[in-house]
This record gives structure tokens, C-alpha cells and sequence, in this order.
């Protein structure tokens, strides 16, 4: 594992001093179990999903009343349910949009769109327009992440259905949209009807002619928490959290060819169902594997590609830490290979409940933990 005297500077030209390591700087605290942070480009506000069904807007280390959304109503808040990720349209400035991904009080994922009215700190939340209606059958492994790529579509993360084993055998089925990572087009004014989709799928979606569903984008995962698409280098680096023995960060291009991350097949590098000699052909093998029970370790989350400015010598770093364990790690993807691998736990401390990472609209890093707290990752020199 790298030391913080050993990470290389980028290209960056830069005259601060040097990098001497990493700390953490609160900046709220005594929040209901956040979830979810991220900013609309140009604004300086984070927005902050709270796990019960509230986004609050966070303001120089104040929350702001009344918060943008409360569907405290809609959402069942149990176990590994709730209100679980939350995603601005490209175009927000103008029109408003925003879609966040919840379990519906029936425990079905839902991903519905609302909309912040022009001069309105808030948005309606009678005014819901249902993109995606999904039934699941536990209460556990719901994903939760949403994004939208570069490409203007949204991606979501589904996890494989819940209970243990793969035991709903969704993990390689493409042609479900359990264990899968969609993407799809949200513009236009689709309803969900019956099937639940109130969306469009584009073109050149990898099973658009067969195979599988023509939503899906790639599949053999498990809970994808958290997925992170960098638009600076087209990449997408997926938290896949494992069941038995090991985790993994899975890091592909944005290409649509319809990955198969391998669940159940493998776990991590590992065999799974079999638990040896397995067949990996055609499975698409992490990048970085983390194994369970190390330091506590219980369930990895997934982060973000740093792209601030505060830290120039750690752009392209991806970092991403665990729910029990609370170590904070970071590596650089090149050319399939996983580099400049560090752990900063030493310098920033353990902060468990990690629950999500954060980037605000200047592209600086924040750890949620769910027990209330945000911090921001910011440079020792």
C-alpha cells in the first residue's frame, strides 16, 4: 500500500506546499441519517438525502428550512430501505428536474422525478412523475444509486434482489432488471403505465436487439453500492458489496456493450457458486477486491473520482471506504490497472457508518456517515 510521501503529483501545475496528508473537516452534523450529497453545477449549496425521505439543502454549515423534498409519506424507511440516492437533471437550471430512488412503502424501488419551481427553494411533492416502478422481493439489496452520464441518459443501480446466495437467481439474467446497472432515457413526459416505465430506452443499449432487457446496460451484480461515473476519463467504478468473503470495485468504460460482473458466478477474484472452477469467460473481473472481516470490514461503499481543485495532486484518485471498517482508501485507474493504491485511515481516522461519498459542484470529496455527520476531504500541507 502506497504511503502519503510516495503518491505521485499529476500534471497539474500547482505552487501550494506539498501534500503532507489528509484530514477530515466537519462540516454538519446531527443529520437524521444522510444518505446522499451532491450539488447542481454552479451552485455552492449541498443537497443532502436523508434516508427517511427528506432532502435538506446545507448552507454554510446550516441546514436550510424547508428542506427541497419531504415524501416522508411515500417512503418506507426499514433496514436497507428508504430514500437512497438522488440525481439533478442536466438541465436543472432551467427546468428544475430532479429524480431521486426510493422503496415505495410497499418496498418496490421507485425512481420518480420532481421538480423545483422557478424561484422556490421547494418542490411539490404531489407533483410526482413515476420513471420506474420495480417490485422487490426483500428488503434487502435495493442499490439506490442514480447518476446521469455524460451521454444525457440516467443510470441506475438495482442490486440482485435480496436474501443471500443469489437466491432469486437474477444475478445472470439480463433479462431482469434486478443484479443489473440500467440506463435509460428520462426527458419527455412518459408515464409509468402497468409495466412500471416511464421511460425510454436508447438505441444503442446493449440487448435493444436480444438477449436480454433492452434497460440494461450491464448485470451480474450484486447491491452496487455505490456506483460513480467519472465524465472526465468516460469511466464508471462500481462498490460491489460481496457476501461471504470478499468486496469489489469494478471500473469500466462507459461503452454499451453489457458487461457481466460475474454474480454469483465469482465473488470479488474468487469463485462463488461453484466455490471452484468456475468458468470466468466473458465476466468482467474487479479492478480492486477488499476482503470481509479484515479490521471489521462488513460492507464496502463505493465512492467518487476526485476532480476538486483543493488537491491537485490526488485528481483521478478514487476514493471509497466501508460501512463498519471506516478505513478511507483511494487508487488511480490506468490503463487496467489499479495504481498510487493508498490508505489514509492513519491521517484522517476511522469514521465508521460510512455510508455514501459526496462532490460538490467545484468537484470536492465528502464523507456521509449515517450516523449525522459530513465531512470534507481536505489537504494537510
Amino acid at each position: 500500500m502506497t504511503t502519503v510521501a510516495e503518491v505521485a503529483p499529476t500534471t497539474t501545475t500547482t505552487t501550494l506546499p506539498g501534500l503532507q496528508g489528509l484530514a477530515y473537516e466537519r462540516v454538519v452534523d446531527g443529520l437524521e441519517f444522510p444518505i446522499m450529497l451532491t450539488s447542481p453545477p454552479g451552485d455552492d449549496r449541498l443537497f443532502v438525502a436523508l434516508k427517511d425521505g427528506r432532502i435538506v439543502i446545507v448552507a454554510g454549515g446550516e441546514v436550510v428550512v424547508p428542506p427541497l423534498l419531504d415524501i416522508r409519506d411515500l417512503v418506507r424507511d426499514d433496514d436497507e430501505q428508504g430514500l437512497l440516492g438522488l440525481a439533478f437533471a442536466p438541465d436543472f437550471g432551467a427546468s428544475g428536474r430532479f429524480f431521486v430512488h426510493y422503496s415505495a412503502i410497499n418496498g418496490d424501488t421507485t425512481v420518480s422525478e420532481f421538480v423545483a419551481e422557478p424561484g422556490s427553494e421547494t418542490a411539490d411533492p404531489d407533483r410526482e412523475r413515476v420513471v420506474l416502478s420495480l417490485d422487490q422481493p426483500a428488503r434487502n439489496h435495493n442499490g439506490g444509486m442514480i447518476q446521469f452520464g455524460p451521454d444525457g441518459f440516467l443510470y441506475v443501480g438495482l442490486g440482485d434482489g435480496g436474501g443471500a446466495d443469489d437466491q432469486f437467481g437474477d444475478g445472470q439474467r439480463p433479462d431482469t432488471l434486478l443484479g443489473t446497472i440500467l440506463r435509460i432515457d428520462v426527458d419527455g413526459d412518459v408515464d409509468a403505465g402497468e409495466d412500471g416505465r416511464g421511460f425510454t430506452v436508447p438505441p444503442d443499449n446493449p440487448f435493444v436487439e436480444g438477449g436480454g432487457d433492452p434497460a440494461v446496460w450491464a448485470y451480474g451484480l450484486r447491491n452496487p453500492w455505490r456506483f460513480w461515473i467519472d465524465e472526465v476519463d468516460g469511466s464508471m467504478y462500481i462498490g460491489d458489496v460481496g457476501q461471504d468473503g470478499f468486496e469489489e470495485i469494478d471500473v469500466v468504460s462507459l461503452d454499451p456493450v453489457g458487461y457481466n460482473f460475474g454474480w454469483p458466478i465469482t465473488e470479488g477474484l474468487h469463485c462463488f457458486l461453484p466455490r471452484s472452477g468456475c468458468d470466468v469467460e466473458g465476466l468482467t473481473l474487479p479492478l480492486v477486491e477488499e476482503p470481509l472481516g479484515v479490521a471489521g470490514a462488513c460492507a464496502i461503499t463505493g465512492g467518487v473520482t476526485y476532480r476538486g481543485g483543493a488537491i491537485p495532486e490526488l485528481v483521478g484518485h478514487y476514493f471509497y471506504s466501508d460501512f463498519c471498517a471506516g478505513y478511507l482508501k483511494s487508487f488511480r485507474a490506468v490503463d487496467g490497472e489499479a495504481t498510487e493504491q493508498t490508505d489514509w485511515t492513519d491521517q484522517v481516522g476511522e469514521q465508521r457508518l460510512v455510508a455514501s461519498f459526496g462532490v460538490d459542484a467545484d468537484g470536492e470529496v465528502y464523507v456521509i456517515s449515517a450516523n449525522g455527520a459530513i465531512f470534507q476531504i481536505v489537504p494537510v500541507r
